[in-house]
C-alpha cells in the first residue's frame, strides 16, 4: 500500500554529485532558463513558452502538492541548479506513478547526473513511496536518455507513433517503466 505521506513531506536526497532538494521559488530563474534552451525543449518536446510568473508560481505551489512529487536537481558540493524532476500521476489502486526528468543545459548531459537523480528517485519511489511500477515517456531519438532509463532498470513496453511533430518532422515516444525487481536488479 502506498504511503501518501511520502508525497506530501517533500524529502531531499542526497547522492555523490547530485542532491535533490523541493522544487521551490528560488529555482525559478534557473527553470526558466532551462526552458529557453532550445535542445532541451527539443529533447522534452517543449512546445508551449513559460513566462517568468507562470514558473514562479509553478515553483512555489510545487510544495503544496499532497499527491506528487517535484524536486529540483543540484549539484554538489556547489548547489547549482541542473534540473528537475517529477513523480506524478501517482495511481495508488495499482501502485503506479510516472515519472519525468529534464535537466536543464546540455552542459549537464553525459556526466551521469541524470542517472544518479534517477536511481535516488527510484529507490525513494520503491522503498518510501512503495510504489510498484514507476513509467515513462521518452523520444526515441533521445538515445542517451533511453540509455540512462536503461541503466536503472526501465524496459521498453510501447512506442507511441508519431507522437511528437518538431520542426516539420515526426517522432515516435517510447514508453518505458521500471518495475521494483527491476530497479533492484539494475541497481545490484
Amino acid at each position: 500500500m502506498i504511503d501518501p505521506t511520502a508525497l506530501r513531506d517533500k524529502p531531499t536526497l542526497s547522492g555523490d554529485r547530485v542532491r535533490l532538494v523541493p522544487l521551490a521559488e528560488e529555482h525559478a530563474d534557473a527553470l526558466l532558463a532551462s526552458t529557453r534552451d532550445d535542445e532541451i525543449r527539443r529533447l522534452t518536446g517543449t512546445h508551449r513558452r513559460w513566462s517568468r510568473e507562470e514558473v514562479r508560481r509553478w515553483c512555489r505551489e510545487r510544495a503544496e502538492q499532497p499527491d506528487r512529487l517535484d524536486l529540483a536537481i543540484t549539484s554538489r558540493p556547489d548547489g547549482r541548479f541542473v534540473g528537475d524532476l517529477s513523480l506524478m500521476e501517482v495511481d495508488t489502486a495499482n501502485e503506479s506513478a510516472a515519472y519525468r526528468i529534464a535537466l536543464s543545459a546540455i552542459e549537464f548531459t553525459g556526466q551521469g547526473l541524470g542517472k544518479e537523480a534517477t536511481r535516488l528517485v527510484l529507490q525513494y519511489a520503491f522503498e518510501r513511496v512503495r510504489l510498484h511500477r514507476v513509467w515513462l515517456e521518452v523520444y526515441a531519438f533521445n538515445m542517451r536518455a533511453i540509455a540512462t532509463y536503461r541503466a536503472c532498470g526501465f524496459s521498453v513496453e510501447g512506442r507511441l507513433r508519431d507522437a511528437l511533430l518538431w520542426e516539420g518532422r515526426r517522432h515516435d515516444a517510447l514508453l518505458m517503466a521500471a518495475l521494483e525487481h527491476d530497479f533492484r536488479k539494475a541497481v545490484g
